[in-house]
């Protein structure tokens, strides 16, 4: 919201320079973004009435002019081509100064016919305006009076940030409220009085929707001159406020809803068929928008409407067809007032990839009892501006649909206790009364009670905690204590079974990982190259196409993630991140919690004693094996080779649990690298968090007294055959003498079957009762050998 300070001060004076007024505001809660200094650069400038032109003796071009200042009459010699008996100019007397300082009048001789004083364009007063030649001021403007005092030429342009709660702030009227409440001075707004109709022409209003329109109000203004100048005070105001200055119109619908806080329309009488039908659209009908953009309207969407079709998006935009074209002189107008729900017009803006300064009002809520003050300040604008003869105002509206205004307590214990300190009875009265929240007040002390009715315009007004913090808010935060909190401390029970976060956490810090946070709603195109037989839920309204449907997979927004980096020149990446995702079934939307990491880059950090080897597969694989070896489960863990969308086929594995899978792991399919544009290997995993973190209860045993032996086997097997599965028959058939497995030699090549490899495996035995002798040893190994001779015809080397 931005806005003229010098437009503000007129509604209320706070008695303060213009720092503290902006501080306070954003103390306040109303954040002061920034301003810009206005400083037209001028001095000594007044209106001038010019009272006669003649032409000059020695130039076609120039004419010499009788200009009044309000003390006297001069002589100026003008060359500008909308010179003229009667109009009212800025006059620059001798001794003005322009441009900030660079330029000073004197008295000039042209072509031999002395000056006194210029008159003045909006360009050389740095001020915009679109006609050519000298700036043309109001005729009502008493000549002599200080331009400065015109257009208010030493002013701020402010900017402020509201939250989505404060809607009523969306305008002067609302800002000047709260510049009373926190300085506790009044609030002088201009005086609104009802135009007496002068023409009996109406134009009747059905509500075919109150629940979303429950008020609406209309009046037909005929005879609108357009072709006149909207007041320069007006456009400066409208300038300030980040507004292009268009007609009467338009500008005046603007200056009221930027004074006011009410959006209005103007729709061209002539081009309405019927009546005014305020309803919901028709699924598909199509409008064609003042911006020139057509839409298919959705069935959700409130629209204003004649007997031809829609008109509007009600509280967004108007459309082309009941526009006034430009260029027009006389018009006849239907002027628009109306309240409409914030529910019927939050999410429509974005629906339709529009966001208008209306849609901003009405979303967060406009004062349903403002729109008569509006429509009758608009009306005596555009009389006094464009003429035209008005007819009366034309109501309809659904009380019972209006919003009901309850009650809200506010207990003076509860604001001490949320507080920390006492704030007197008093003060809290009075915070209440400068915000215009009218209150009972029952009760003494601490069990005093206040009955808080809010006013039309606060939308926000609905608990207990929302009055505490406008009592703060006017209070003034600074003015409540510092306190340390004292409150008993209840620590939550930690099952045993169950791994905390934390500690998951801690450990992939420990292997040098990052914790990355990525979106939970992700692109399509990604959420299909991970899970293609999943359809994920899709969002009606996303952000982005790139955030269309929430993740079924933490994979595609860690992919995100390192192709961010990667395009920053950030090669080696350890991320992880955990976090939910959602899996629409039968029963609906399953949401889980996995643990999912990318490897990327060199094995080690760069570095004369580190080498320059890229991470591959069994770095990602011995990522999640240590992972999974501090988490041990009552029920063993198997990798398996398999195969997924989106990684390589011939370097992914899964992660079983007993028959249950998971998780996945891999190195990114070469496709999918090369369509999001990757470089290097890029590898993923993704684990199950609730399967990871549930654990066996410790259990503990004394060391055993007798040594242990160790045996080596090296063996000849198929290539396909896994290190796992000869584990599992190894440990099988030792049983419980077999306290250490270990694969410590692979090979495969040169001087062996080439559908074979060699694996060296060394068995560390052990028993707790006895020393184990060389027969007990030969005779488990010689149970061992054979077991994998059956199973996998294995051959001893």
């Amino acid at each position: 919201m931005k806005f003229s300070e010098a437009w503000l001060r007129e509604w209320v004076d706070p008695g303060c320079a213009s720092d503290k007024l902006l501080a306070t505001l954003s103390m306040s809660g109303l954040e002061v973004e920034g301003f810009e200094v206005v400083d037209g650069g001028f001095s000594g400038v007044v209106a001038g009435l010019v009272e006669s032109v003649a032409p000059h003796p020695d130039a076609d071009k120039l004419r010499v002019c009788q200009v009044f200042d309000g003390a006297q009459r001069v002589q100026v010699v003008c060359g500008a081509p909308n010179v003229r008996v009667g109009i009212t100019v800025p006059f620059a007397r001798v001794g003005a100064i322009l441009n900030g300082g660079e330029l000073t009048i004197r008295v000039a001789k042209l072509r031999g016919v002395e000056s006194f004083g210029m008159l003045c364009s909006a360009n050389e007063l740095r001020l915009p305006d679109g006609s050519q030649g000298l700036l043309e001021l109001e005729p009502g403007i008493a000549p002599g009076t200080p331009l400065n005092e015109i257009v208010a030429a030493q002013d701020r342009s402010v900017e402020i940030d509201l939250t989505p709660n404060r809607g009523d702030c969306l305008s002067i009227r609302g800002i000047a409220r709260e510049v009373g409440a926190l300085f506790d001075v009044p609030v002088s707004p201009p005086a609104v009085l009802p135009v007496t109709p002068t023409i009996a022409d109406v134009f009747p209003v059905r509500l075919a929707a109150p629940e979303a329109c429950p008020r609406y109000l209309g009046r037909v203004i005929r005879g609108v001159d357009l072709s006149r100048p909207s007041p320069l005070w007006m456009r400066e105001r409208l300038r300030r406020a980040g507004m292009r200055s268009i007609d009467p119109a338009v500008d005046v619908t603007n200056y009221v809803m930027l004074e006011l806080g009410q959006p209005l329309h103007a729709f061209d009488l002539s081009r309405l068929d019927t009546e005014i039908i305020v309803r919901m659209a028709i699924a598909g009908e199509p409008l064609r928008l003042l911006d020139g953009r057509d839409i298919s309207l959705r069935d959700d969407t409130l629209v204003i409407a004649d007997h031809t079709g829609p008109l509007a998006l009600a509280g967004i935009m108007g459309g082309e067809r009941s526009a006034i074209p430009a260029g027009t002189a006389l018009v006849d107008v239907f002027l628009e007032s109306a309240f409409f729900t914030p529910r019927a017009i939050l999410g429509r803006p974005r629906a339709y990839a529009l966001h208008t300064e209306a849609s901003q009002r009405f979303e967060r809520g406009v004062d349903f009892a403002l729109p008569e003050r509006a429509i009758e300040r608009a009306t005596r604008l555009l009389l006094d501006i464009a003429g035209g003869a008005a007819g009366p105002v034309v109501r309809a509206e659904s009380t019972a649909h209006l919003p009901q205004r309850g009650v809200v307590r506010l207990r003076a214990a509860r604001l001490k206790q949320l507080v920390g300190c006492d704030i007197p009875d008093a003060i809290v009265a009075s915070c209440l009364k400068r915000l215009e929240l009218y209150s009972e007040k029952t009760g003494a002390d601490t069990s005093t009670t206040w009955q808080v009715r809010a006013p039309s315009h606060r939308f926000d007004i609905e608990r207990e905690e929302d009055l505490i913090e406008e009592v703060c808010r006017i209070f003034g935060y600074d003015n409540i204590p510092s306190s340390t909190l004292a409150a008993p401390l209840t620590l939550n029970a930690e099952s045993a079974s169950q791994t905390p976060r934390a500690a998951v956490r801690e450990r992939l810090v420990g292997l040098g990982f990052l914790e990355a946070i990525t979106y939970t709603f992700i692109d399509p195109k990604l959420q299909d190259a991970f899970d293609p037989n999943l359809r994920p839920l899709a969002l009606d309204n996303p952000l982005s196409s790139e955030m269309g449907v929430l993740r079924t997979s933490l994979l595609p927004g860690l992919l995100k993630s390192v192709q961010h980096n990667h395009n920053r020149q950030q090669l080696r990446l350890r991320l992880f991140e955990i976090g939910r995702c959602f899996i629409p079934s039968v029963t609906g939307l399953q949401q889980t919690w996995r643990i999912g990491g990318a490897i990327t880059g060199g094995r080690a950090p760069e570095g004369w004693a580190n080498s320059s080897d890229e991470a591959d597969f069994f770095d990602l694989k011995g990522v999640v094996e240590t992972l999974i070896g501090d988490y041990p489960r009552v029920i063993a863990w198997q990798i398996e080779s398999a195969t997924r969308a989106g990684l390589h086929p011939g370097q992914t594995a899964l992660l079983r649990a007993g028959d249950d899978i998971v998780g996945w792991f891999g190195r990114v399919h070469p496709a999918l690298h090369r369509d999001v544009g990757l470089v290097g290997s890029v590898l993923l995993f993704e684990l199950d968090l609730d399967a990871l973190t549930v654990r066996e209860l410790a259990t503990y045993s004394a060391f055993s007294a007798y040594p242990a032996v160790r045996r080596d086997l090296a063996l000849l097997v198929d290539l396909r055959t896994p290190a796992s599965a000869l584990e599992a028959s190894v440990r099988n058939s030792a049983g419980e003498a077999l306290v250490q497995f270990t694969l410590f030699d692979v090979y495969a090549g040169e001087g062996i079957d080439s559908t074979k490899k060699s694996i060296g495996l060394r068995l560390t035995l052990q028993d707790r009762a006895r020393t184990l002798e060389d027969g007990v040893v030969n005779r488990i190994m010689t149970d061992v050998v054979g077991a994998l001779r059956r199973e996998f015809g294995a051959e001893q080397r």
